[in-house]
């Protein structure tokens, strides 16, 4: 894999539950929601779960995911492709933290910071129930 080794861990607060994180980490349907204009493959099943192996894409950029682990407050995928690691997430009520390390070409700090603003974003949405459930 071409690119730089790089590391990024970032925790924020979020005016939601575990609950709600959970679903938005863990639910294809709520995921794609946030995570646009970044696409999952088609043929996702409705809930991540350990074993599973899904792409995603962001323009040129595929990136593979398989899902080491995913539970109530933990998913810990396995990136290769675009970014050669891995991306871990752990949550509970109030906070959701991202720990993102690889080597890619592409800036992988910049891309978590928007994927948490706009996981942020949408949980606030959802909290307020202006966003669809799934």
């Amino acid at each position: 894999m071409l690119g730089q080794f790089q590391q990024s861990y970032l925790r924020i607060e979020v005016d939601a539950s575990a609950t709600a994180i959970a679903h938005s980490l863990l639910y294809r349907d709520r995921l794609q929601q946030w995570l646009s204009p970044q696409t999952l493959s088609p043929g996702l099943p409705e809930r991540l779960s350990a074993g599973l192996t899904y792409t995603s894409r962001l323009g040129p950029v595929e990136i593979r995911h398989h899902v080491e682990l995913a539970n109530d407050n933990h998913l810990r995928l396995i990136l290769s492709g675009g970014i050669d690691g891995f991306h871990e997430w752990y949550w509970g009520d109030g906070w959701v933290q991202s720990r993102l390390e690889g080597v890619s070409l592409l800036p992988l700090k910049l891309a978590q910071t928007a994927s948490l603003w706009r996981l942020k974003q949408y949980l606030t949405i959802d909290e307020t129930g202006a966003a669809t459930s799934s």
